[in-house]
């Protein structure tokens, strides 16, 4: 961060208590216009947290090449999904966007490819959650996209470039899922209470224990943890806005997880607070 950026982010941003930073195991999409106890969690989470000024949200379901940042002024409700009803088509989020924050948070990333994009929007891994958080969209959202050609080591090292945010009233949301296996899901058993394959159970107490003891490094080398892991994690999406939050973890934070329970077999809903 050079000069000029500090300058401008005290300018634009008043130093504030530290805030919390959330990651959601977001799940189906269905989830913003269904109740069930996920959604529940999410606005008690919600009741707790002080009011953000903008929220900032890493969502698994932005990739680019680069790294982006939402800068309109109006983000449109992204429908990213196929095969659900028109009532989950027929939801808008009309939240605000923030063009200060996204050039901060532009000019707080360091490396090649940063860019403040025009075209995104909110897509569902924000929106479907966002929608129970604050229900009146009256908070400011930009999102921060996943550069498809970074490590997990370079995401997390990206997210450690935003730790001042947590101290300007931003509350920084990572939303995507630890167990994320699509292929495998137990479709007959979708609504059996915490129902989790042996694998999936594995691999999400695993990360959880590792998450625990602050083991960030074999976090970030989740493709080493073992075969429950590799099939809870086939792709990196879902995974790597876990690592954004956990990269923003300070010493003394307090750790939280909530919605602790497995869905369809290969998913989990585990989320967690750093407050």
């Amino acid at each position: 961060m050079n000069l000029a950026d500090v300058y401008k982010i005290s300018k634009d941003f008043k130093t504030t208590p530290k805030m919390p930073v959330l990651f959601f195991g977001h799940g189906s999409p269905m989830n913003a216009i269904e109740e069930n106890e996920f959604v529940a969690n999410w606005r008690k989470v919600a009741a707790s947290l002080p009011k953000p000024k903008t929220i900032l949200c890493i969502s698994a379901h932005w990739i680019t090449g680069g790294t982006a940042v939402t800068a309109m002024s109006n983000p449109r409700t992204i429908h990213d999904f196929g095969g659900f009803p028109q009532a989950l088509f027929d939801v808008e989020y009309p939240a605000r966007g923030n063009s200060k924050l996204a050039e901060v948070t532009a000019g707080l990333l360091t490396g090649e490819n940063i860019h403040l994009d025009h075209q995104w929007g909110l897509d569902h891994g924000a929106w479907s959650v966002l929608k129970h958080l604050y229900p009146e969209a009256n908070i400011p959202i930009v999102q921060l996209s996943l550069d498809a050609y970074k490590s997990p080591q370079q995401h997390y090292r990206l997210a450690k470039e935003l730790a001042i945010l947590r101290r300007k009233g931003i509350l920084i949301i990572g939303s995507g899922n630890i167990v994320h296996n699509l292929h495998l899901i137990d479709w007959p058993h979708m609504n059996k209470i915490d129902h989790a394959f042996d694998w999936a159970r594995d691999a999400d107490t695993k990360i959880k224990n590792l998450i625990l003891s602050k083991d960030h490094n074999a976090l970030q080398d989740y493709v080493n943890l073992g075969t429950a892991v590799k099939l809870a994690v086939p792709t990196s999406d879902h995974y790597l806005p876990l690592l954004y939050i956990l990269a923003l973890q300070e010493d003394n934070d307090k750790l939280e997880f909530f919605n602790d329970k497995a869905v369809g077999g290969s998913l989990t809903m585990t989320s967690l607070k750093l407050s």
